[in-house]
Protein backbone atom coordinates (compact mmCIF):
# COMPACT_ATOMS: atom_id res chain seq x y z
CA UNK A 1 0.00 0.00 0.00
CA UNK A 2 1.18 3.55 -0.70
CA UNK A 3 1.89 5.62 2.38
CA UNK A 4 1.07 9.30 2.85
CA UNK A 5 4.20 11.18 3.87
CA UNK A 6 3.62 14.85 3.12
CA UNK A 7 0.75 17.07 4.29
CA UNK A 8 1.00 19.06 1.06
CA UNK A 9 -0.04 15.98 -0.88
CA UNK A 10 -3.40 16.16 0.91
CA UNK A 11 -4.41 19.65 -0.23
CA UNK A 12 -7.08 18.25 -2.55
CA UNK A 13 -8.50 16.03 0.20
CA UNK A 14 -8.77 18.98 2.59
CA UNK A 15 -10.52 21.04 -0.07
CA UNK A 16 -12.96 18.17 -0.53
CA UNK A 17 -13.67 18.21 3.21
CA UNK A 18 -14.22 21.95 3.06
CA UNK A 19 -16.77 21.49 0.28
CA UNK A 20 -18.68 19.03 2.46
CA UNK A 21 -18.79 21.50 5.32
CA UNK A 22 -19.80 24.37 3.05
CA UNK A 23 -22.68 22.27 1.69
CA UNK A 24 -24.05 20.70 4.86
CA UNK A 25 -22.94 22.92 7.75
CA UNK A 26 -23.62 26.51 6.75
CA UNK A 27 -23.52 27.94 10.28
CA UNK A 28 -20.48 25.85 11.18
CA UNK A 29 -18.76 26.87 7.96
CA UNK A 30 -19.43 30.56 8.55
CA UNK A 31 -17.82 30.33 12.02
CA UNK A 32 -14.95 28.15 10.77
CA UNK A 33 -13.73 30.92 8.49
CA UNK A 34 -12.63 32.85 11.60
CA UNK A 35 -10.29 30.15 12.89
CA UNK A 36 -6.56 30.74 12.31
CA UNK A 37 -5.66 29.90 8.74
CA UNK A 38 -3.48 26.92 9.67
CA UNK A 39 -6.33 25.35 11.67
CA UNK A 40 -9.19 25.66 9.18
CA UNK A 41 -8.37 22.60 7.01
CA UNK A 42 -8.28 20.42 10.13
CA UNK A 43 -11.66 21.72 11.32
CA UNK A 44 -13.04 20.95 7.84
CA UNK A 45 -11.59 17.44 8.04
CA UNK A 46 -13.14 16.79 11.46
CA UNK A 47 -16.51 18.04 10.26
CA UNK A 48 -16.38 15.88 7.12
CA UNK A 49 -15.32 12.81 9.12
CA UNK A 50 -18.44 12.99 11.28
CA UNK A 51 -20.75 14.24 8.55
CA UNK A 52 -20.28 11.36 6.11
CA UNK A 53 -21.67 8.54 8.33
CA UNK A 54 -24.18 10.92 9.89
CA UNK A 55 -25.56 11.59 6.42
CA UNK A 56 -25.85 7.86 5.80
CA UNK A 57 -27.95 7.24 8.90
CA UNK A 58 -30.04 10.37 8.24
CA UNK A 59 -31.19 8.88 4.93
CA UNK A 60 -32.15 5.35 6.03
CA UNK A 61 -34.82 5.03 3.36
CA UNK A 62 -32.05 4.74 0.76
CA UNK A 63 -30.41 1.68 2.36
CA UNK A 64 -31.33 -1.16 4.68
CA UNK A 65 -29.96 -1.00 8.26
CA UNK A 66 -27.75 -4.02 7.59
CA UNK A 67 -26.24 -2.25 4.58
CA UNK A 68 -25.67 0.92 6.61
CA UNK A 69 -23.98 -1.15 9.32
CA UNK A 70 -21.63 -2.61 6.72
CA UNK A 71 -20.85 0.87 5.39
CA UNK A 72 -19.95 2.10 8.87
CA UNK A 73 -17.84 -1.01 9.47
CA UNK A 74 -15.95 -0.40 6.22
CA UNK A 75 -15.53 3.28 7.13
CA UNK A 76 -14.00 2.26 10.45
CA UNK A 77 -11.68 -0.30 8.87
CA UNK A 78 -10.44 2.26 6.36
CA UNK A 79 -10.02 4.77 9.17
CA UNK A 80 -7.72 2.38 11.05
CA UNK A 81 -5.65 1.82 7.94
CA UNK A 82 -5.41 5.55 7.30
CA UNK A 83 -4.43 6.23 10.90
CA UNK A 84 -1.60 3.77 10.37
CA UNK A 85 -0.40 5.85 7.42
CA UNK A 86 -1.74 3.69 4.61
CA UNK A 87 -3.47 5.11 1.55
CA UNK A 88 -7.24 4.48 1.50
CA UNK A 89 -9.82 5.25 -1.22
CA UNK A 90 -11.88 7.67 0.89
CA UNK A 91 -10.50 11.25 0.61
CA UNK A 92 -12.23 12.31 3.84
CA UNK A 93 -10.44 9.59 5.78
CA UNK A 94 -7.11 10.45 4.16
CA UNK A 95 -7.44 14.03 5.37
CA UNK A 96 -8.92 13.26 8.77
CA UNK A 97 -6.32 10.58 9.55
CA UNK A 98 -3.56 13.11 8.89
CA UNK A 99 -5.32 15.57 11.18
CA UNK A 100 -5.83 12.93 13.87
CA UNK A 101 -2.13 12.02 13.83
CA UNK A 102 -1.03 15.65 13.76
CA UNK A 103 -3.13 16.58 16.81
CA UNK A 104 -3.01 13.25 18.68
CA UNK A 105 -6.78 12.72 18.68
CA UNK A 106 -7.54 9.62 20.80
CA UNK A 107 -8.86 6.76 18.70
CA UNK A 108 -11.45 6.06 21.40
CA UNK A 109 -13.24 9.28 20.44
CA UNK A 110 -13.53 8.07 16.87
CA UNK A 111 -14.82 4.66 18.01
CA UNK A 112 -17.35 6.29 20.33
CA UNK A 113 -18.65 8.46 17.49
CA UNK A 114 -19.07 5.54 15.11
CA UNK A 115 -20.72 3.59 17.92
CA UNK A 116 -23.32 6.35 18.20
CA UNK A 117 -23.95 6.13 14.45
CA UNK A 118 -24.57 2.39 14.82
CA UNK A 119 -26.89 3.12 17.75
CA UNK A 120 -29.04 5.23 15.41
CA UNK A 121 -29.66 2.09 13.37
CA UNK A 122 -30.98 0.17 16.38
CA UNK A 123 -32.39 2.60 18.93
CA UNK A 124 -35.18 5.03 18.08
CA UNK A 125 -36.39 6.09 21.56
CA UNK A 126 -34.77 7.27 24.81
CA UNK A 127 -36.54 6.80 28.12
CA UNK A 128 -34.78 9.57 30.06
CA UNK A 129 -32.58 12.57 29.38
CA UNK A 130 -29.71 10.71 31.05
CA UNK A 131 -30.17 7.94 28.46
CA UNK A 132 -30.11 10.55 25.71
CA UNK A 133 -26.90 12.03 27.14
CA UNK A 134 -25.26 8.64 26.70
CA UNK A 135 -26.05 8.80 23.00
CA UNK A 136 -25.04 12.47 22.75
CA UNK A 137 -21.59 11.74 24.17
CA UNK A 138 -20.84 9.67 21.09
CA UNK A 139 -22.73 11.77 18.56
CA UNK A 140 -21.66 15.23 19.74
CA UNK A 141 -19.66 15.30 22.99
CA UNK A 142 -16.68 13.57 21.42
CA UNK A 143 -16.74 16.12 18.60
CA UNK A 144 -16.23 18.85 21.18
CA UNK A 145 -13.47 16.78 22.75
CA UNK A 146 -11.77 16.35 19.36
CA UNK A 147 -11.98 20.09 18.78
CA UNK A 148 -10.01 20.59 21.99
CA UNK A 149 -7.32 18.38 20.48
CA UNK A 150 -7.18 20.69 17.46
CA UNK A 151 -6.78 23.64 19.84
CA UNK A 152 -3.97 21.71 21.60
CA UNK A 153 -5.66 22.28 24.94
CA UNK A 154 -7.27 18.93 25.64
CA UNK A 155 -7.35 18.48 29.41
CA UNK A 156 -9.86 17.58 32.09
CA UNK A 157 -10.69 21.15 33.07
CA UNK A 158 -12.00 22.01 29.60
CA UNK A 159 -13.62 18.72 28.65
CA UNK A 160 -16.95 19.29 30.49
CA UNK A 161 -17.45 22.61 28.67
CA UNK A 162 -16.71 21.04 25.29
CA UNK A 163 -19.15 18.21 26.00
CA UNK A 164 -21.84 20.70 27.04
CA UNK A 165 -21.35 22.61 23.81
CA UNK A 166 -21.74 19.41 21.84
CA UNK A 167 -24.92 18.55 23.76
CA UNK A 168 -26.34 22.04 23.24
CA UNK A 169 -25.81 21.89 19.49
CA UNK A 170 -27.14 18.34 19.29
CA UNK A 171 -30.25 19.24 21.28
CA UNK A 172 -30.75 22.19 18.93
CA UNK A 173 -30.66 19.76 16.01
CA UNK A 174 -33.14 17.46 17.74
CA UNK A 175 -35.58 20.31 18.38
CA UNK A 176 -35.30 21.76 14.88
CA UNK A 177 -35.72 18.34 13.27
CA UNK A 178 -38.50 16.73 15.34
CA UNK A 179 -40.66 16.28 12.26
CA UNK A 180 -37.84 15.07 10.01
CA UNK A 181 -36.58 12.62 12.62
CA UNK A 182 -40.09 11.25 13.12
CA UNK A 183 -40.33 10.53 9.41
CA UNK A 184 -37.05 8.63 9.77
CA UNK A 185 -38.63 6.57 12.54
CA UNK A 186 -36.80 8.31 15.40
CA UNK A 187 -37.85 10.42 18.36
CA UNK A 188 -35.07 12.00 20.39
CA UNK A 189 -37.28 13.86 22.87
CA UNK A 190 -37.04 11.80 26.08
CA UNK A 191 -40.07 9.67 26.85
CA UNK A 192 -40.10 10.96 30.43
CA UNK A 193 -40.59 14.51 29.09
CA UNK A 194 -43.44 13.50 26.81
CA UNK A 195 -45.17 11.86 29.77
CA UNK A 196 -44.52 14.85 32.02
CA UNK A 197 -46.26 17.24 29.61
CA UNK A 198 -48.93 14.80 28.46
CA UNK A 199 -47.75 14.57 24.85
CA UNK A 200 -48.42 11.33 23.00
CA UNK A 201 -46.47 9.93 20.08
CA UNK A 202 -49.66 10.21 18.05
CA UNK A 203 -49.50 13.98 18.51
CA UNK A 204 -45.91 13.97 17.31
CA UNK A 205 -46.90 11.85 14.31
CA UNK A 206 -49.63 14.29 13.28
CA UNK A 207 -47.60 17.39 14.12
CA UNK A 208 -50.30 18.66 16.45
CA UNK A 209 -49.22 21.93 18.06
CA UNK A 210 -51.36 21.48 21.15
CA UNK A 211 -50.67 23.52 24.33
CA UNK A 212 -48.91 20.51 25.93
CA UNK A 213 -46.70 20.13 22.84
CA UNK A 214 -45.76 23.82 22.94
CA UNK A 215 -44.98 23.58 26.66
CA UNK A 216 -42.78 20.55 26.01
CA UNK A 217 -40.84 22.39 23.34
CA UNK A 218 -40.47 25.45 25.58
CA UNK A 219 -39.06 23.24 28.29
CA UNK A 220 -36.54 21.60 25.95
CA UNK A 221 -35.51 24.97 24.48
CA UNK A 222 -34.82 26.37 27.95
CA UNK A 223 -32.83 23.26 28.85
CA UNK A 224 -30.79 23.72 25.69
CA UNK A 225 -30.17 27.41 26.34
CA UNK A 226 -28.85 26.46 29.77
CA UNK A 227 -26.43 24.06 28.09
CA UNK A 228 -25.13 26.88 25.89
CA UNK A 229 -24.71 29.12 28.94
CA UNK A 230 -22.77 26.42 30.78
CA UNK A 231 -20.60 25.67 27.75
CA UNK A 232 -19.71 29.29 27.05
CA UNK A 233 -18.13 29.68 30.48
CA UNK A 234 -15.27 27.55 29.20
CA UNK A 235 -14.53 29.76 26.18
CA UNK A 236 -12.41 32.10 28.29
CA UNK A 237 -10.13 29.14 29.04
CA UNK A 238 -9.40 28.47 25.36
CA UNK A 239 -6.41 29.89 23.46
CA UNK A 240 -7.15 33.47 22.50
CA UNK A 241 -7.04 32.88 18.74
CA UNK A 242 -9.93 30.35 18.80
CA UNK A 243 -12.26 32.02 21.31
CA UNK A 244 -14.07 34.17 18.75
CA UNK A 245 -15.02 31.42 16.25
CA UNK A 246 -16.09 29.10 19.09
CA UNK A 247 -18.31 31.80 20.61
CA UNK A 248 -19.65 32.66 17.15
CA UNK A 249 -20.48 29.03 16.42
CA UNK A 250 -22.29 28.78 19.73
CA UNK A 251 -24.35 31.93 19.17
CA UNK A 252 -25.20 31.08 15.56
CA UNK A 253 -26.50 27.67 16.50
CA UNK A 254 -28.33 28.93 19.56
CA UNK A 255 -30.12 31.40 17.29
CA UNK A 256 -31.98 28.46 15.75
CA UNK A 257 -33.89 28.15 19.03
CA UNK A 258 -35.15 31.71 18.56
CA UNK A 259 -36.44 30.81 15.11
CA UNK A 260 -38.26 27.76 16.45
CA UNK A 261 -40.09 30.14 18.77
CA UNK A 262 -40.65 32.68 15.99
CA UNK A 263 -42.18 29.88 13.88
CA UNK A 264 -44.76 29.28 16.58
CA UNK A 265 -42.93 26.10 17.69
CA UNK A 266 -43.85 24.42 14.42
CA UNK A 267 -40.98 21.94 14.18
CA UNK A 268 -43.04 19.73 11.87
CA UNK A 269 -43.65 21.90 8.81
CA UNK A 270 -41.24 24.85 9.09
CA UNK A 271 -37.45 24.65 9.28
CA UNK A 272 -35.78 27.11 11.64
CA UNK A 273 -32.79 28.80 10.03
CA UNK A 274 -30.73 31.99 10.32
CA UNK A 275 -30.32 34.46 7.47
CA UNK A 276 -27.02 35.78 6.14
CA UNK A 277 -27.81 39.20 7.62
CA UNK A 278 -28.38 37.62 11.03
CA UNK A 279 -25.08 35.76 10.80
CA UNK A 280 -23.24 38.99 10.07
CA UNK A 281 -24.97 40.80 12.93
CA UNK A 282 -24.22 37.97 15.38
CA UNK A 283 -20.60 37.93 14.16
CA UNK A 284 -20.30 41.65 14.91
CA UNK A 285 -21.83 41.27 18.37
CA UNK A 286 -19.56 38.35 19.26
CA UNK A 287 -16.52 40.37 18.20
CA UNK A 288 -17.40 42.90 20.88
CA UNK A 289 -17.32 40.19 23.57
CA UNK A 290 -13.90 38.65 22.96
Amino acid sequence: MRRIQRAGALAEEYRYCEAIQRRFGKSYYFATRFFPLHLRPHVHALYAFVRVPDQWVDEPEQRRPSELERLIDLYERELRLALGGEWVPNPVLRAFAHTAREFAIPSQYMSDFLGAMRMDLRQTRYCTYVDLQGYMWGSAGVVGAMMLCLFRCHHEALLPYAVRMGEAMQMTNFLRDVGEDWRRGRLYLPQEDLERFGVSEEQVATGELSPPMVELLRYEIERTRNLYREAEVGIALLPRDVRYPVLLGSRLYARILHHIEANGYDVFRRRARTSTLEKLLIAWRCRQEV
